[in-house]
């Protein structure tokens, strides 16, 4: 494997780690038959994929435990055993969903109790190959019983031991940081955040912004939604195992506006000679607070519609003026449509 070509980097919050501003999601490559699955695939296309990211220079990975019920961090082990140390990109990973193993299709309970995210932790280690994962995160709030102090108190103790690198949390609110915080906070936040999905823009980043917290955003392309590629005959042709054929923004009347917003990003691409993936990867990054995004592929040819938006394209003031007026025009999504130019990261329209 020829060395990655360099790409720019940025700190990651209060971490010791400069990531490049995408990274290659992996929650895609997890397959189909469990609850959240994106239907049948290749696995062989799927390691392919992670590696030629690599290759391209990305410089991290994120998965998780549940993706396809530890096969995605299983994919992610095989597809990095063989790299050189200097090669290796950082790997996320997270925890708190445990699944049925009766009954994979069922919804995944949303966990917090220390012994699970330790049991978990040793499991993710064992499927990634890894000695310590770079960045642990928890999934989802808990709802056993267990506080977001409590499990956010197991990740640091996880750090202390040796395991992790850094202390993550995925899907919370602003009060629920402000509990993690009592028991020694959060390095990085990773909510979601798209052109359809803005919410995270009128509280998260700010407030993440003004503590140094790490934000890298999920789904921007709204899970393939806003790839430029989307059709109404595409979300009914989707396999039954795949999560997005029954939802709500893949199907009318949500999709017909989407799907709207999708062509007035044409014109945008265009100036840049670059794709409307990458467009709408870009949108996110040029929020102050974002300090990367999360991209998924599940073929090496998926890596080329995005990867410029890891460094070659910047929206201009013009972009995103044009950008806002159509979220507003069509009524695409919920959120601030635009960063306010007057107070970048703490106040948003």
């Amino acid at each position: 494997m020829t060395a990655p070509e360099a790409l720019p980097t940025t700190r990651l919050g209060r971490t010791d780690m400069d990531v490049t501003r995408v990274g290659f999601g992996a929650w895609a490559i997890g397959g189909a038959d469990w609850a959240f699955g994106w239907g049948p695939q290749d696995d062989a296309e799927a390691v392919e994929a992670i590696r030629a990211a690599v290759r391209a220079g990305v410089n991290w990975i994120d998965t998780a435990a549940v993706y396809g019920l530890g096969h995605s961090e299983e994919l992610v082990g095989r597809a990095l055993a063989d790299l050189p140390e200097d090669e290796r990109p950082y790997v996320f990973t997270k925890c708190g969903l445990a699944w049925d193993v009766n009954d994979p299709t069922r919804r995944p309970a949303r966990v917090g109790a220390p012994d699970s995210i330790r049991a978990e932790a040793d499991a993710s280690l064992r499927r990634l190959r890894v000695e310590r994962i770079d960045l642990y995160q928890l999934h989802w709030p808990p709802e056993d019983g267990a506080s977001v102090a409590d499990a956010v108190g197991t990740l640091h103790e996880l750090r202390v031991a040796g395991k992790i690198r850094a202390v993550g949390v995925s899907n919370l609110s602003v009060s629920q940081l402000e509990e993690a915080a009592t028991v020694g906070g959060t390095d990085v936040l990773q909510p979601p955040f798209s052109l359809v999905n803005r919410q995270a823009a009128a509280d998260l980043l700010p407030y993440c912004a003004l503590r140094d917290i790490g934000v890298i955003v999920y789904s921007p392309m709204q899970s393939g939604l806003l790839s430029g590629r989307w059709t109404p005959e595409r979300t009914a042709s989707l396999p039954a195992g795949d999560w997005r054929r029954e939802a709500a923004e893949f199907n009318p009347p949500a999709l017909d506006r989407n799907l709207a917003l999708v062509e007035a990003l044409r014109p945008v691409a265009d100036r840049h000679d670059t794709t409307v993936a990458t467009v709408a990867v870009a949108w996110t990054l040029s929020f102050d607070g974002v300090t990367a995004a999360i991209v998924g592929a599940r073929r090496p040819d998926q890596i080329d519609a995005w990867l410029p938006a890891a460094g070659g394209v910047t929206l201009t003031a013009v972009d995103l003026d044009e950008i806002a007026a159509a979220i507003e025009r069509f009524g695409a999504g919920e959120g601030p449509a635009r960063q306010s130019p007057a107070l970048p990261g703490s106040a948003l329209v």
